[in-house]
């Protein structure tokens, strides 16, 4: 059973960058697909990005496409969201995600979730 915890969140203007962490306990994290997902005030949780279990494959949403990175290192444990260009639409709770088998940009489908961190991007 995997134990995530998120970090890196915060405030930022307009254009800047952030770059999310996510802390996973067990020792088959290597075997894991990693996503990040987000949810703004009176929204719908949406899949932001994804990773499977080496980092040879990655797949983002539309609206972050180029400006979002996901990464992870196998050997600390840790996934990384590294965003740049933030927008104001951007400003969520991101949530890190992981499952033993591919789940995509289907929320349902992870097993496992993080407390979450909140990004503010301000205008």
């Amino acid at each position: 059973q995997a134990q995530l915890v998120e970090s890196g969140g915060g405030l930022v203007q307009v254009g800047g960058s952030l770059r999310l962490s996510c802390a996973a306990s067990g020792r088959t994290f290597s075997s894991y697909y990693m996503g990040w997902f987000r949810q703004a005030p009176g929204k719908e949780r949406e899949f932001v990005a994804a990773i499977n279990w080496n980092g040879a494959s990655t797949s983002y949403t539309d609206s972050v496409k180029g400006r979002f990175t996901i990464s992870r290192d196998n050997a600390k444990n840790t996934v990384y969201l590294q965003m740049n260009s933030l927008k104001p639409e951007d400003t969520a709770v991101y949530y890190c995600t992981a499952d033993h088998n591919y789940s995509g940009s289907y929320d349902y489908r992870y097993d496992y979730w993080g407390q979450g961190t909140q990004v503010t991007v301000s205008s």
